[in-house]
């Protein structure tokens, strides 16, 4: 495919794909019109880029459908001056949108090669300015400091109670939950008086590393 072709591609998905499943933030509109998502899916998939599938890139990861990144986006509300932590960078094109929309971006990948290369393909994208990618297991990750708002881009069996400590008070966080068929898609507020669960979607995603359910003994 030539780059023209790419941009009609990228056209055609915003406006026929993520548009009409309720993403209509003008700014998370704009960013998915921008950025070259084909430059961030392995060789082998590039001409899936822009088409309504998840897109393998190694280690069971999958790159999110176009359709739950834009719902993703739109969830966490991201002001120019919020603070993110994404986790799961998996290919970088999140990062590089989380980076569009927000001041700074800390984001953890587990599998340090999928880091090296999320890392290599922001670089060449020059959109690695405020993203910044740590090789590391977000269960035994000590973060030094809070976040306007965290991006769980896999999925989880239960919530988390130590990531709920990286959210500063008014602070939002993004997460699938469940077990598949039935997983959902919600946003955990940090309010004064407690977690607050927006639910969002149904959507189903492979589990986080170290988050699946424990499986249960048959007798």
């Amino acid at each position: 495919m030539t780059v023209s072709d790419y941009a009609k591609a990228r056209e055609n998905m915003v406006e026929q794909q993520v548009r009409p499943w309720d993403v209509l933030d003008v700014r998370v509109l704009d960013v998915l019109s921008q950025l070259p998502r084909d430059a961030f899916v392995p060789a082998p998939y590039r001409a899936l880029a822009y088409a309504d599938l998840a897109v393998p890139i190694g280690h069971g990861e999958l790159m999110l459908k176009p359709v739950v990144e834009g719902r993703m986006l739109q969830a966490l509300a991201l002001a120019p001056t919020d603070d993110v932590l994404e986790i799961g960078t998996g290919s970088g094109f999140l990062s590089a949108c989380l980076g569009r929309l927000a001041r700074d971006v800390v984001s953890l990948e587990i599998h340090p090669d999928l880091a090296e290369s999320a890392r290599a393909r922001l670089a060449e994208s020059g959109l690695d300015g405020n993203v910044h990618i740590e090789s590391a297991d977000a269960f035994r990750y000590q973060a030094t400091r809070q976040f306007d708002a965290i991006c769980v881009s896999a999925a989880v069996d239960a919530l988390p109670q130590h990531f709920m400590q990286w959210l500063r008070p008014g602070g939002r966080m993004f997460l699938v939950q469940g077990r598949a068929p039935a997983m959902k898609a919600v946003l955990v507020h940090n309010d004064v008086n407690g977690p607050r669960i927006e639910s969002l979607f149904e959507t189903v995603l492979p589990y986080l590393a170290g988050a699946a359910p424990t499986p249960e003994f048959q007798f």
